[in-house]
């Protein structure tokens, strides 16, 4: 991924000044032709490159180091301070006032993932305890609703639209009527300009008429630093106006998207870091470059533990440490894990393991949960309930209807009898901190 390399790369030019034995002038101007060398091949602007490792050239070379740290923490330091800053210093929060609804419309050119950032969107204030909506005007894609329609029904939100209606305007505000008890409502307009002029034009009208509470730029990553122009005209046609960028995952000129919109001034208030539903976050600079530089974001981690918490009733949670830990409850913790996102996702958030596990060894965890998960799903009732039924003839039963060999299921079996063993060591306690691999049990 795009980003995983500028981060790769720039995790590499750190660690050459942890193994340096001094951190003099000549580690310094390596460590900034490192960082020159990784931002330009993210595709950021080479006056924005040149201006960044200069900065942090005069202020690793020339500033008094704190006391209390070392040159070369103090040299740390520094990258971290200059990239953040070069990314806009200060998150800029979605307000959300309780029992006042917000009307959020989404504008953006046609491909650039609209449509699907605002169902990303919508779950993410769902998440977050929020009644969101969506409403469908764009009345010129043909497949629009269709395709919000879809999405919306994954995530088991409210959708308003009619795919025959011609008026963009009318079908707003018979939404904004029909949603009168929603707390969120986000409405996808049509992006059917490739001109940024005339995409700002029709901003300008829907917005005059529909008046939103926010108007949310959403710029394809994969444009690079052409993202300069549609952010810098947007950010002067609307002072109320905020940007989500998408697709950060997929191109080499991520990098390039990232700091040619933050150059702006614009606020960059939410992120794509993925194509499922739940890859979107707040975009907080000083996280986002702890992330890229390996030092973890433990604080999105803690989040994303949260929202994955698996509440267990009392009574059940005294049959698990009683020993009675059943297949279908080891399911429901594969299920939370899945709900956190992608191994590689969730390490790149814990300080010192971004970057030092072999790709190969994440593949292969994420693969075998993925198939553990389908091995489940292929038992009956009866043998989720009580796994020593399956014996050979029901093993073999199993592996054909998941697609997978005899082996893999033993293999499952094996990890569940290590599981179970483990909860009867605990059945004294009165309630057990950590649930399966990790993740909170709590008690109702």
């Amino acid at each position: 991924m795009a980003l995983e390399r500028l981060g790769s790369s720039l995790y590499e030019a750190l660690r050459k000044v942890f193994r340096a034995s001094i951190v003099d002038e000549a580690t310094v101007k390596e460590l900034v032709r490192d960082v020159q060398r990784a931002l330009l091949q993210a595709d950021v602007n080479v006056k924005l490159v040149l201006g960044i490792s200069k900065r942090i050239e005069d202020r690793a070379l020339k500033e008094k180091v704190p006391p209390g740290i070392s040159r070369r923490e103090h040299v740390i330091k520094v990258v971290y301070e200059e990239l953040t800053r070069f990314l806009g210093e200060k998150p800029v929060p979605m307000k959300i006032e309780p029992g006042r609804k917000k009307v959020i419309m989404l504008v953006g050119i046609q491909g650039s993932g609209k449509t699907t950032a605002a169902a990303k969107l919508a779950r993410y204030f769902q998440k977050r305890g929020l009644k969101p909506a969506l409403i469908c005007a764009d009345t010129y894609r043909p497949g629009a609703y269709a395709q919000l329609r879809q999405l919306a029904n994954r995530i088991n939100l409210p959708l308003y639209g009619d795919p025959k209606a011609k008026n963009p305007v009318k079908i707003a505000f018979e939404g904004l009527k029909h949603f009168s008890d929603r707390d969120i409502i986000l409405i996808d307009t049509a992006g059917r300009h490739k001109e940024e002029q005339e995409l700002i034009k029709e901003m300008k009208t829907l917005e005059k008429k529909i008046k939103p509470d926010e108007v949310m730029l959403v710029i394809d990553g994969t444009i690079g630093q052409q993202a300069l122009v549609q952010a810098k005209a947007f950010n002067e046609a609307t002072p109320i106006g905020s940007i989500l960028l998408t697709k950060l995952d997929g191109s080499a000129r991520g990098g390039g998207a990232l700091s040619a919109v933050a150059a702006t001034g614009a606020p960059i208030k939410f992120v794509s870091t993925g194509e499922k539903i739940g890859e979107i976050e707040p975009f907080v600079p000083s996280r986002f470059v702890g992330r890229l530089l390996g030092m973890g974001d433990l604080e999105t981690l803690i989040e994303k533990v949260r929202e994955a918490e698996v509440t267990v009733p009392e009574k059940k949670a005294k049959a698990i440490l009683s020993g009675k830990f059943t297949l279908t409850d080891m399911y429901e913790q594969f299920e939370a894990v899945k709900g956190m996102g992608p191994f590689r996702k969730l390490l790149k958030m814990v300080p010192g393991m971004s970057y030092d596990v072999p790709e190969e060894m994440l593949e292969m965890a994420e693969d075998r949960l993925e198939k553990w998960r389908v091995i489940i799903q292929s038992m009956t009732p009866k043998e989720k309930e009580n796994p020593k039924i399956l014996n050979a003839s029901r093993i073999r039963r199993v592996a054909r209807g998941s697609g997978t060999s005899e082996k893999d299921v033993k293999e499952l079996l094996k990890q569940y009898s290590m599981m179970r063993r483990m909860m009867k060591t605990l059945r004294r306690k009165k309630k057990l901190p950590f649930f399966g691999k990790g993740l909170p049990l709590k008690f109702k």
